[in-house]
């Protein structure tokens, strides 16, 4: 993690859920869907094809099991994967439950609507559920 910082937008828009091998897991402070976001923490880093084998490696293995988590958390009917990166240069990777009748379903979440923040404690038990996934 040598010279990574997370970015100010990632940042303001999420919280921490635990620290993996490679980098913050965070959840999207936006309540209508289940959405985590995994960092690799290396700085500068911007595309998965530029990393080295092993790193991918090691953030596609994580990835997995962040969104097995998820799946086991939620029930829900669909994961949805992707490291866009339009709006945030940095190399992140969004890990979304998606089910049936949840807002914009089958759209994708990106830009419909306004944001609804948890409330803080609900941000805290999805967080926790989500460690407790994790660690079986």
């Amino acid at each position: 993690m040598n010279g990574f910082e997370l970015d100010q937008r990632l940042a303001g828009d999420t919280l921490p859920v635990t620290m993996l091998e490679s980098g913050p897991l965070l959840v999207m402070n936006d309540r209508r869907w289940p959405w985590l976001i995994l960092v690799p923490a290396f700085a500068g880093a911007v595309e998965l094809h530029e990393l080295d084998a092993d790193a991918a490696r090691r953030i596609h293995q994580e990835t997995d099991l962040v969104a097995a988590a998820l799946k086991r958390v939620t029930n829900c009917t669909k994961i949805n994967t992707g490291a866009l990166g339009n709006m945030v240069r940095q190399l992140h990777i969004h890990i979304v439950a998606r089910s049936e009748g949840d807002a914009n379903w089958p759209g994708p979440v990106w830009g419909y609507g306004a944001r609804v923040p948890y409330e803080t404690g609900d941000a805290h038990q999805f967080a926790d559920r989500i460690k407790a996934a994790l660690e079986r």
